[in-house]
C-alpha cells in the first residue's frame, strides 16, 4: 500500500484523534492514502464512522500490541 502520510495519535483521548486526522486528511490529495496510528479504544468505531460519513474510504484497520492502525484513503 503506497501511503503519503502517518499520523501518530498514540496517547491522544477522543476526540483528538478524529481532529488529528481531519486535519491531516485536509493535506491530502483524493485517492491518496493516510495511515493512522492510535491507542484510544473509541478510535474504531469512530475512525471508521468519520470515514464513512466524509466519503473517504477505510480501506484496513488491525490492531497491534495496543496501537489500532487505519489506512484511510481520501475520497
Amino acid at each position: 500500500m503506497d501511503v503519503t502520510k502517518v499520523l501518530d495519535a498514540k496517547g491522544l483521548a477522543c476526540p483528538m484523534p478524529i481532529v488529528r486526522t481531519k486535519k491531516a486528511i485536509n493535506e491530502l490529495e483524493p485517492g491518496q492514502i493516510l495511515e493512522v496510528h492510535a491507542t484510544d479504544k473509541g478510535a474504531k468505531s469512530d475512525l471508521t464512522a468519520w470515514a464513512k460519513s466524509g466519503g473517504h474510504e477505510l480501506l484496513k484497520d488491525t490492531e497491534e500490541n495496543e496501537v489500532f492502525k487505519f489506512w484511510i484513503k481520501k475520497g
